[in-house]
C-alpha cells in the first residue's frame, strides 16, 4: 500500500508543476483576501522563523519574508525554486527529523504538509523540539469535504493521507503544545467552466482523465455553470496558531 510520504515523494520530489497546478485552482476564490494573505496576518513574523514543507515558496511572493527567514522541503525541485526567495536560508530535510538543533526558532509555519507524513504525530513533535519555549506554531490543514465537488467527478481510490484534517488537527496539536486556537478561511470557488478543474485533476491523476471521463467532466461542469453562474465547490482549510512550552 502507498504510504503518504511515497504518494508525496511521487508528485513532488521531481517538479514543482503538480502544486502549481493545485494552487491555480484557488485563483477562483469568493473571498477577495486570498490564503497568503489571510494566513499572513497570523503567523509568527519575528525572530528566527522555519517554514517545514515550503513547497514552491509561493507564501512568501505574497507577503513580506521575516529577515533570516529558513525555508525547508524533502524535495530535491521545490529546495531550487525556493532558492529564489529572497534573503531566505533553504534546507532539504524531512520534517520528521528536521535537522536543527533544539529551541532553534521562535516561529515555526507549516502550510497544507502535515497530512503528508506518515505519522503526524512525529511530525509535532519535531515542530516543538526544533521551536524555543514560547515559540509560536503555525499549521494549516485541509477538511474532509475540502473541494468535495471536484473530486466527486473522478470515481473514488482510497486515500493515501494519514488522517490529519481541519476535524481533528487541533486534538492534534493540542497533544504537544498550548495556546491552540483553529481558524477556518472563510472562503470557496466559483470555476466559471472545466478547464481549471480538468488542469487541477490532472495534476494529481493523469491517467484517470480518458477521453470519455474528460467530456463527461466538461458536461457536469456545463450545466452547473448554466443553472448557477458558476461550479460552486467548497473550500474547507482552517490554520491552527499555539504556543510552544
Amino acid at each position: 500500500m502507498t504510504t503518504p510520504s511515497a504518494h508525496a515523494r511521487s508528485q513532488y520530489a521531481s517538479t514543482t508543476g503538480n502544486l502549481a497546478a493545485r494552487i491555480a485552482i484557488y485563483d477562483y476564490r469568493t473571498n477577495p483576501q486570498d490564503w497568503y494573505s489571510w494566513v499572513g496576518e497570523r503567523l509568527p513574523r519575528e525572530g528566527r522563523v522555519v517554514e517545514v514543507g515550503a513547497g514552491t515558496g509561493a507564501l512568501w511572493n505574497r507577503i513580506q519574508a521575516p529577515t533570516g527567514l529558513t525555508l525547508v522541503d524533502f524535495s530535491p525541485a521545490m529546495c531550487e525554486g525556493l532558492r529564489a526567495v529572497a534573503g531566505a536560508h533553504v534546507v532539504r530535510g524531512s520534517a520528521m527529523e528536521l535537522p536543527f538543533a533544539r529551541g532553534s526558532f521562535d516561529g515555526l509555519i507549516a502550510n497544507h504538509m502535515l497530512y503528508h507524513l506518515d505519522d503526524p504525530e512525529v511530525g509535532l513533535r519535531e515542530f516543538a523540539r526544533v521551536l524555543r519555549g514560547g515559540g509560536r506554531l503555525a499549521v494549516s490543514v485541509n477538511g474532509r469535504d475540502h473541494l468535495a465537488e471536484i473530486d466527486a467527478l473522478l470515481p473514488k481510490k482510497r486515500s493515501v493521507l494519514n488522517g490529519v484534517s481541519a476535524e481533528n488537527i487541533g486534538s492534534y496539536v493540542s497533544r504537544h503544545f498550548g495556546d491552540v486556537v483553529v481558524e477556518r478561511y472563510p472562503c470557496e470557488l466559483a470555476i466559471p467552466d472545466a478547464e481549471p478543474v480538468l488542469r487541477y485533476l490532472a495534476s494529481r491523476n493523469p491517467a484517470a482523465l480518458t477521453a470519455e471521463v474528460m467530456a463527461s467532466i466538461r458536461e457536469v461542469v456545463a450545466v452547473k455553470v448554466a443553472a448557477e453562474g458558476a461550479f460552486h465547490v467548497r473550500q474547507h482549510a482552517v490554520l491552527v496558531t499555539a504556543t510552544a512550552s
